[in-house]
């Protein structure tokens, strides 16, 4: 690394993108000449050409090719140190942007009230995630992090602190027979039909929240399910407080005992874990009602 320049570098990645001197000058504000030179100066660091020029053409050598599929990842990496480092300087500042499957109950504002008093200079925003889709905005960049429903087995996202459990309930019509009891044991579920989430939320996702084996429509939204259980074509499992939310004249919750506890999460994109997020993950952490936080 001794004597490499950072200007080469970046240069020689943009030209790899660009295969075009002149717009690679465009895009770092400099001369073709200066980019020509730039390139020149990294070729004689490492000892061999890395970009082929013709009078029609411009492509990366073999080695080029080598040197840039490594060096992509490793200046990106690069980057975020930088940036990391930018906003832990500077503190926590700006926005953030939460997404929230179900309800923005009083568990997450608790959340974001605690944030909002330990850092006034950012602002936390709210937006509805959707039933059917728990991880396209955080994977979107649409929002920072997200409260979503567990189970996530996502490779790609950080799993960080649970809120508390909650006991599950199943909606049905108030024509249902179930309608009229007090409670129900998990395996009376077996043969009902429960309305699951459609794609793109991942199969096991929506195994876990539909655990039936008897055909049911799929929603798209909470509010679709809930009315086509008004309508009895199929119950739904919901969370004691997403239940209370959302209580209507049409729809009975009726408590599951013997069923796993509905928990939420908090996730957010390996590639985008700023001081925001890790600021925001310790409001969670530290809300009344946060009993535990998983080992990374």
């Amino acid at each position: 690394m001794s004597g490499v320049e950072i200007r080469e570098l970046e240069c020689f990645l943009v030209l790899a993108e660009e295969l075009h001197f002149g717009r690679a000058g465009e895009r770092l504000y400099v001369s073709q000449s200066r980019v020509s030179q730039l390139l020149a100066a990294l070729e004689q660091r490492v000892g061999a050409r890395l970009v082929e020029r013709t009078s029609r053409r411009v492509r990366l050598t073999p080695l080029g090719e080598r040197f840039h599929a490594e060096l992509a990842p490793a200046y990106a990496e690069l980057a975020g140190v930088v940036e990391r480092a930018r906003e832990s300087a500077r503190g926590v500042a700006g926005r953030i942007r939460i997404g929230f499957q179900g309800t923005a109950d009083a568990r997450l504002m608790a959340a974001i009230t605690a944030f909002q008093q330990g850092h006034p200079g950012c602002v936390a925003e709210i937006a509805e995630v959707p039933f059917a889709d728990p991880f396209g905005a955080v994977r979107r960049g649409e929002v920072d992090a997200a409260i979503v429903l567990l189970p996530v087995a996502e490779p790609d996202l950080v799993l960080g602190p649970l809120f508390s459990r909650q006991q599950q309930t199943v909606a049905v019509s108030v024509r249902h027979p179930f309608a009229s009891r007090a409670s129900l044991a998990a395996a009376e579920l077996t043969g009902t039909p429960l309305i699951a989430a459609t794609a793109p939320a991942p199969a096991y996702w929506r195994e876990a929240h539909a655990p039936s084996t008897v055909p049911a429509p799929a929603v798209r939204t909470l509010q679709e399910g809930l009315t086509l259980v008004a309508a009895d074509r199929g119950a739904m499992l919901l969370c004691r407080p997403t239940a209370e939310y959302h209580g209507r004249r049409d729809v009975v919750f009726v408590p599951v005992e013997g069923l796993p506890d509905s928990v939420l999460g908090m996730v957010w994109h390996r590639d985008g874990e700023t001081e925001r997020v890790r600021a925001f993950a310790r409001a969670v952490t530290g809300a009344t009602d946060v009993v535990e936080t998983p080992a990374a």
